[in-house]
């Protein structure tokens, strides 16, 4: 089975990322209301942006749930994310950004990391806490709907400290590719990530990969 999927994703309207059903939108809901929790450690208060030209990830997996953190003032809060995960995947082009704000004398201040670009990125078990994605996205043998806990096409749930509904919805795919990534995220983990090319630079300003 193929499906591809167009477009982007708003948390405010609680779209589930990558889910090309309303149904599926109402079953991560539930999946929420019954408190799950994704990090297994507590985010921190920005949130990064990520671009790249294409994803090629296989042994894919999805389920719904909150990330326990902090805001910047050091309050608690929660977020609601996707948690997007694969056994293996290469990553074109890639772009993370992220701006601190409020730096006495500098104000916001932008730190910016490329690699990729002429090698792609390797990453394996990778775990992607989404908030938000836009991308042109092909999934080969999708299932939607499984249980989270029953999932055998993607690396599993992260387990240790997670405490996410294993009982929830969740959906999977031998194969995801995304192209024109566009993606706003509040945590990655992965077994490993090897950046070609790496580059990182600081800058005064809000400097954003989109």
């Amino acid at each position: 089975m193929e499906s591809q999927v167009r477009g982007g994703t708003r948390w405010k309207r609680f779209a589930v990322v990558m889910v090309p059903s309303v149904a599926a939108t109402a079953a991560i809901g539930v999946a929420l209301a019954q408190g799950a929790l994704a990090a297994s450690f507590s985010v921190s208060g920005q949130s990064f942006k990520v671009t790249a030209n294409e994803l090629d990830g296989t042994g894919f997996v999805q389920y719904g749930a909150l990330d326990q953190g902090y805001t910047l003032t050091g309050d608690k809060t929660v977020h609601p994310v996707a948690v997007s995960a694969f056994k293996s995947a290469t990553i074109q082009n890639m772009c993370q950004s992220v701006v601190t704000p409020g730096i006495p004398l500098l104000g916001s201040v932008s730190l910016t990391l490329k690699a990729g670009e002429d090698k792609p990125v390797e990453a394996s078990n990778l775990y992607i806490d989404v908030a938000d994605l836009e991308a042109d996205a092909t999934f080969t043998g999708l299932n939607i709907g499984v249980a989270a806990k029953d999932s055998t096409k993607g690396p599993g749930m992260k387990g240790g400290n997670e405490q996410s509904n294993p009982n929830g919805f969740a959906q999977e795919a031998d194969r995801a590719v995304l192209k024109n990534v566009k993606q706003t995220a509040w945590a990655t983990t992965a077994g490993t990530f090897k950046l070609s090319g790496l580059k990182m630079s600081l800058s005064t300003g809000t400097h954003e990969c989109y």
